[in-house]
């Protein structure tokens, strides 16, 4: 069974068991957290579509851990005006293994 889960501003396609990492979340690590905004869910031809949302859907995941991702480079850079920017940014995100989908 699969579901489309929507979380953090992104959409994500997720089956029992996958592992993905998403925003961060307000969650201690081992905690168990549900998603309530599903798009679709189904298996094989028993696909539920959602107008936006499927109604009584819901996934539930475990939080496995927290961290951040690679570090991203940014310049801002105008030639010949003098004017020369540098930063890097790190995004933080939430690692969560799906543990049921119902609906």
């Amino acid at each position: 069974m699969f579901a489309v889960i929507q979380t953090g501003g992104k959409q994500y396609r997720v089956n029992e068991g996958s592992v993905l990492r998403i925003e961060k979340l307000p969650a201690d690590a081992g905690a168990t957290v549900e998603f309530g905004d599903i798009l679709v869910v189904g298996e094989g031809a028993d696909v539920k579509i959602g107008k936006p949302l499927v109604a009584g859907a819901k996934v539930t995941a475990t939080v496995q851990s927290h961290g951040k991702a690679d570090k991203v480079r940014i310049v801002k850079f105008r030639r010949r005006k003098h004017y020369l920017r540098q930063g890097t940014h790190r995004q933080p995100y939430t690692e969560i293994k799906v543990t049921a989908i119902s609906g």
